[in-house]
């Protein structure tokens, strides 16, 4: 991908395999500072993977990966989870109150979490204050998503992790949620990483864009690449001929 953006995550020549499955393939692309970029491709194509690779969930067999120019390796562990944050499709919520879930990750490093710094997180994914003591039973599909992406930004991450945050959401929910990250990116500079099967979410939200398939990234590029990709693998995908 050829730009003047410096990297803020790096892979090089990483391969990861499970037995004799070889998940990912010799990957050496670089996930752009400050920008969102959307990973699409058919199922299994290892997207999940290599999302899990970018914070230290798994480790590769080979290869090296560089997050704001530092080997992942050196990093302490504490340290790389705050500076890379995860959200997921299923977020996992605990028993109790709005704020005892967005507490958590602070509490996990033997902290406290403010009321007002609660509400100003609530107050950036576009959640009224007076949902801080609400239960977290009694919300939405989408006001817990937002709950859970609050709960992320607690640790002030540069790199935001997303797999298939919307999916489980109806359309209202889903465009809530797309207007929220792109505030979210323009606001703090905040480097996106986006796993979304939906390709016209893809196209709009990203800003950049990598097809993957069969433990490769085949394609990349800005994210008008699909609307006119280069690769024929990727055409037929786009046309649904590859599941």
């Amino acid at each position: 991908m050829t730009t003047d953006y410096k990297p803020a995550v790096n892979f090089n020549h990483v391969n990861y395999s499970i037995e004799d499955a070889h998940i990912l393939k010799n990957i050496s692309e670089s996930f752009l500072e400050g920008k969102i970029t959307t990973l699409v491709g058919p199922s299994g194509a290892g997207k999940t993977t290599l999302l899990k690779l970018c914070n230290g969930l798994l480790s590769p067999d080979s290869g090296e990966i560089f997050i704001k120019g530092k080997n992942i390796s050196s990093y302490d562990p504490v340290e790389l989870r705050r500076l890379v944050g995860i959200a997921l499709q299923s977020a996992p919520m605990i028993n109790g109150s709005v704020l005892k879930n967005l507490a958590l990750p602070l509490v996990l490093q033997g902290k406290q979490l403010a009321e007002d710094e609660a509400r100003n997180l609530l107050h950036d994914v576009g959640l009224e204050a007076e949902f801080l003591h609400r239960p977290i039973k009694d919300l939405s599909g989408g006001q817990r998503q937002k709950v859970s992406i609050a709960r992320t930004l607690v640790n002030h991450p540069q790199v935001l992790l997303l797999d298939e945050i919307t999916s489980s959401l109806d359309r209202v929910s889903q465009q809530e949620i797309e207007e929220l990250i792109g505030k979210i990116n323009r606001k703090h500079g905040t480097t996106i990483i986006w796993i979304t099967h939906n390709l016209q979410q893809a196209r709009t939200v990203g800003h950049y864009t990598w097809v993957m398939m069969n433990g490769e990234v085949i394609e990349t590029g800005k994210s008008e690449l699909l609307h006119s990709p280069v690769n024929e693998k990727v055409r037929l995908f786009l046309k649904g001929e590859v599941e």
